[in-house]
C-alpha cells in the first residue's frame, strides 16, 4: 500500500519535472533575446530539476525503507547533486546576463535600461613604487 503511494508520488514529480524542462526548451526558442531565454531556461529548468531530483530521493528513500543500503547512497548523491544545481544555476544566470549587458546586447522591447549610464567598475590603479 504504502509503496503504491510512493510510486504514484515519483510519478507525479516526475511529470512535473519533466513538463517544466520541456517548458524550458520551447522558452529557448521562442523568445526574442537572450535575457528573456536566460530567464525561461533557468528557472524552469530549475524548478523541474527540483521535482526530478525529489523524486529520485522519494525513490531512495523507499529503498532505504525496504532495507536496501542502495538507497541511502541515492539520496544523499541526488541530494548533493540538487544543493549544486541550487547554487550553480542562479550564478551562471547573473554571469551570462552581465556579460551580455556588457558586450551590448539590448533587451528587446525595453524602455528603461536602468543601467545604461553607469560605467564598468575599473580597478584601483597601481603605483609605481609599491612593489619596493
Amino acid at each position: 500500500m504504502l509503496s503504491e503511494i510512493v510510486d504514484n508520488i515519483v510519478y507525479i514529480f516526475l511529470i512535473i519535472g519533466v513538463f517544466f524542462n520541456l517548458i524550458a526548451g520551447i522558452g529557448l526558442l521562442r523568445f526574442p533575446d537572450v535575457y528573456t531565454r536566460l530567464y525561461a531556461g533557468i528557472k524552469c529548468t530549475t524548478f523541474g530539476s527540483i521535482f526530478i531530483c525529489g523524486s529520485v530521493i522519494l525513490l531512495g528513500l523507499k529503498m532505504w525503507y525496504q532495507g536496501s543500503s542502495d538507497g541511502t547512497v541515492l539520496v544523499i548523491h541526488t541530494a548533493g547533486a540538487l544543493i549544486a544545481i541550487l547554487i550553480t544555476n542562479p550564478t551562471g544566470a547573473h554571469a551570462i546576463a552581465r556579460a551580455a549587458h556588457r558586450s551590448g546586447v539590448k533587451p528587446v522591447g525595453a524602455v528603461v535600461d536602468d543601467l545604461e549610464g553607469k560605467p564598468a567598475r575599473k580597478s584601483a590603479p597601481i603605483k609605481k613604487g609599491a612593489d619596493k
